[in-house]
Parts: structure tokens; sequence; C-alpha cells
């Protein structure tokens, strides 16, 4: 069971976008990190335990070529070997901070060129693999960045086509040491999911077809992929086979947020139906099919819920966003 803790303030709403929370916990400091789109610009929040908010910053989409202000499409931290980035995208490109948001290291435009009029261009879509952070853009391709160790030479090192629609999300985990490793998957407007072997050189391994619905939230865990759809189903798939395992109608109305607690194997499922749900996902020792037992159920009454994220590896707590919400909502273990 979950409890409700104190909120934390936003100077404004949550933009209703999917997948609009970042969360980024410092153990060593005792802090929580939280990041929120709202139109041309994202808030930063350091939170103590006890939800006191501690620090506030504001970062603002660069505007490059255009007349009107760029809106902000997603906030999201890069966790790396060596460092921890802050990647913003919008319509205008991709800004890579320091972790805490004080300096931009680079700045990547999108080029509209091969965009019709009536397209509208951005990126979405963030997650690290690696060394490198990869960025899902609205023409369908996937830009991949090698990072440095340290310092700004950020390169643009590969571009992926799997996809003929707007990527909607990524999700990476750590490559396990085996052949063949599925270790990222990119989901589009159509449904599509593609399975990918992160490197040097990325490789496609699988495609999984859509059916006719948006899939705006994917995760992957233990080489099972976790996809959300506009349906409200929340369907596993084998990621090396593209083999469908589980389809679970999880809510009344679209997915607009999936994150997942690795240590644990839990999942959390949110939705524009008021409802956050978590899952405990689990292989059976026999046959190795993933097994999926329902854990709780929380709603957040007259919300559009719009983002949700566990706040810690083992999933003992876990916040929530929403629209017109001038706070986000904290929920933790009793």
């Amino acid at each position: 069971m979950f409890r409700r803790e104190r909120s934390i303030p936003l100077r404004g709403s949550a933009a209703a976008l999917c997948n609009n929370l970042s969360v980024l916990q410092l153990p060593v400091r005792n802090l929580t990190h939280f990041g929120v789109v709202h139109g041309p610009s994202a808030q930063l929040l350091s939170a103590a335990p006890e939800g006191v908010p501690l620090a506030q910053r504001q970062l603002q989409a660069k505007e490059g070529a255009g007349v009107s202000p760029p809106l902000i499409t997603q906030v999201h931290w890069c966790v790396l070997p060596f460092r921890v980035l802050l990647v913003l995208t919008s319509h205008r490109g991709i800004q890579m901070y320091e972790s805490d948001g004080s300096v931009m290291v680079y700045w990547h435009a999108l080029d509209a060129g091969d965009a019709s009029l009536v397209q509208a261009v951005f990126a979405r879509g963030i997650a690290a693999s690696g060394h490198f952070i990869c960025v899902g853009m609205w023409s369908g391709r996937v830009l991949v960045f090698d990072i440095p160790a340290k310092g700004p030479n950020i390169v643009l090192s590969e571009e992926l086509a799997g996809h003929q629609t707007p990527i909607t999300d990524i999700a990476t985990e750590p490559a396990q040491g085996q052949d063949c490793v599925a270790d990222m998957v990119t989901a589009d407007d159509s449904g599509l999911l593609c399975v990918w072997q992160s490197g040097p050189e990325f490789k496609l391994l699988t495609r999984i077809p859509g059916f006719g619905v948006p899939c705006p939230s994917v995760q992957l865990w233990q080489g099972t992929v976790a996809a959300g759809y506009g349906n409200g189903q929340v369907r596993l798939y084998e990621a090396s086979t593209g083999t469908l395992h589980v389809q679970i109608d999880a809510h009344a109305r679209a997915i607009c947020a999936l994150d997942l607690a690795p240590e644990v194997g839990k999942l959390l499922s949110a939705a524009e139906d008021t409802f956050v749900h978590i899952w405990q996902l689990s292989r059976s020792p026999e046959g190795g099919y993933i097994e999926v037992e329902h854990c709780h159920g929380e709603c957040v009454p007259d919300t559009q819920v719009c983002g949700a994220r566990f706040c810690d590896p083992s999933g003992s707590s876990f916040a929530v966003t929403g629209y017109d919400l001038a706070e986000i909502l904290r929920f933790s273990s009793m």
C-alpha cells in the first residue's frame, strides 16, 4: 500500500504531454531532482526526502530559427557511466546541460529541410545507452550522440532509421554481457516498436508491429519490452524475438507514462483515466514466461495525469504530475 506524502509545489502546471516527469535520485546527497515541462520552459526542482523543496531552476528552450517561442517536448536526465546530463528537447532542437542545469554543454538545431509544410518539427524520446544518448525525431529517425567523459565535445555519431512516423519514447537497459543482447527499444506514433543492440554501430534486431494505436511510453526490463498504448493496454514482449507474453487491459483511457523499478521488477503505468497502477513482473522458473501481478492502484481525482515515475530503484515511492495541477504529487509505501 502507498500513502500520499507532502506535495512539491510548481510555479505552473505541467504541460499535457506524455512522459512529462523526469526523476533523478542522488542518494549521496539525500536529494531527489524532478523535471517538468510547461510551454517554452522546464522547471527543475530539488527536494529532500520529506518533500521540502530546496532549490528551483527554470530552463528556457533555445530560440533557434523561427518567429514564435519554441515549445519544449520533454526533459530527461541521462545517467551515463561517467557523468549525468540533463537533456531537453523542443520544436527547435536538442539542448544538453550539466545535471543541475547550470551550464549548457551542447546544442543541436533541428533541420526542417526534409519536413513538409504541414508537418510539425520536433524532437521527443530521450534515453542513455552506454556512453551514447539517443534522441527521437519527428521524422522517425533516432539520433545517436557520442558523449565524452567530460567537456562539450559531443558528436552526432549515427542516425537510426527504423520508423516512418514520429518517435514517442525510447527505453534502454544496461547490457548483461550476452551476445546479440537487446538493450534498447524505440516506439512511435503508429505503435511500431523497434528493438536494437547498442554499440559503436547500433543494430536493428527485431520490429514489433503496431495495431492501429500509438505507443506513447515504453520500458525495458531483463530482456522484456513493456509497452503502453493509446487504448489503455500494456503489452509485454520478448525483446529478442518480439513474441507477445502478456496483454493487460490496464486502463480505460490512453496510457501517458510507464516506468520501471529495475531492482525489483515493478512496473508503473499511468493514464488519462486518472489512475496509476503498479504491477509486479517476474519470470516463471519453469518455462521462463513473464508473470504479472497487480500490486496497487491509485486514483488522482479530477486530474489529467501526464507524467509518473518511481523515485527510487526499489519502487518504494513514486511521483505524479497532471495538467492544470501546480504541484508534483508524491506517494510512498506504508
